[in-house]
């Protein structure tokens, strides 16, 4: 009887908050953040290679879908549809 009461009462310690991820040190992820903040819709790796000015090469494109999928994996961007991100609001 003891110990069903003991387990029904609630924790003594509080569940931790939700951490924010820890971005990368490298300027490029806060440079896609700050385009992203100023975006409304979802945007693909390409349409960000242009809004950050960077050449349409597939070198380009293909580093800048590496990095949007890190983002994804650290919780800080979704990825909607196969290659097509969006922030994630809280």
């Amino acid at each position: 009887m003891t110990r069903k009461t003991l387990l029904a009462l609630p924790s003594a310690t509080p569940e931790p908050a939700e951490e924010r991820p820890v971005l990368p040190v490298h300027p490029a992820y806060q440079q896609i953040l700050d385009v992203f903040a100023d975006v409304a819709g979802p945007m693909r790796a390409r349409d960000l290679c242009q809004a950050l000015d960077l050449s349409l090469k597939p070198k380009n494109i293909e580093s800048t879908r590496h990095k949007l999928k890190r983002l994804v994996s650290l919780g800080v961007l979704t990825e909607t549809e196969s290659g097509l991100f969006i922030q994630r609001r809280p």
